[in-house]
């Protein structure tokens, strides 16, 4: 029989991975909306842009499945079903919208939008061990970042 100290330990185990997991799946979407994004935008400086964040978001994946495996869990392999939903969800949108630069860009916004703000409620909220709570840092500044040269983007795309 485990004692309070063992069942609390393996709690705070199960909760941090099950967080890391989280935050796994939601960079394989978000790495599989910026490339369907990429196929959508029509200028070339955005499809390198969005090919550019896919690429990062591939980063951060390996960041976290690093963690995950450190801790010696299997990490999750694929992104959600919401994830999924989402991305039909902005074919059928891009299709009556006419799958305008600035349409690609404002799905971009709402998505980094979801990934920062998910990032910084699990920093305030959860208790990270140091190290992957640098890691998760470092993350949700490059997302921060990301969001504010993609509003940066659709001003442009506007003016236009």
């Amino acid at each position: 029989m485990k004692t309070t100290n063992e069942k609390a330990k393996e709690h705070n185990h199960d909760k941090l991975v099950d967080n890391l997991q989280e935050l796994l799946e939601k960079n394989y979407d978000a790495q599989k909306g910026f490339t369907k994004a990429m196929e959508d935008a029509k200028s070339t400086n955005l499809k390198t842009f969005l090919k550019h964040q896919a690429a990062q978001r591939n980063r951060f994946a390996t960041e976290l499945d690093h963690q995950i495996r450190s801790l010696n869990e299997t990490p999750k392999e694929s992104g959600s079903f919401t994830g999924d939903l989402h991305r039909t969800w902005i074919d059928i949108k891009s299709a009556v919208a006419g799958n305008t630069d600035e349409a690609v860009l404002e799905e971009c916004i709402r998505g980094e939008k979801a990934s920062w703000d998910e990032y910084n409620e699990k920093l305030k909220e959860e208790n990270f061990p140091p190290n992957i709570s640098s890691v998760l840092q470092k993350q949700a500044t490059e997302i921060h970042n990301t969001l504010n040269r993609v509003k940066t983007l659709e001003d442009l795309a506007d003016a236009d």
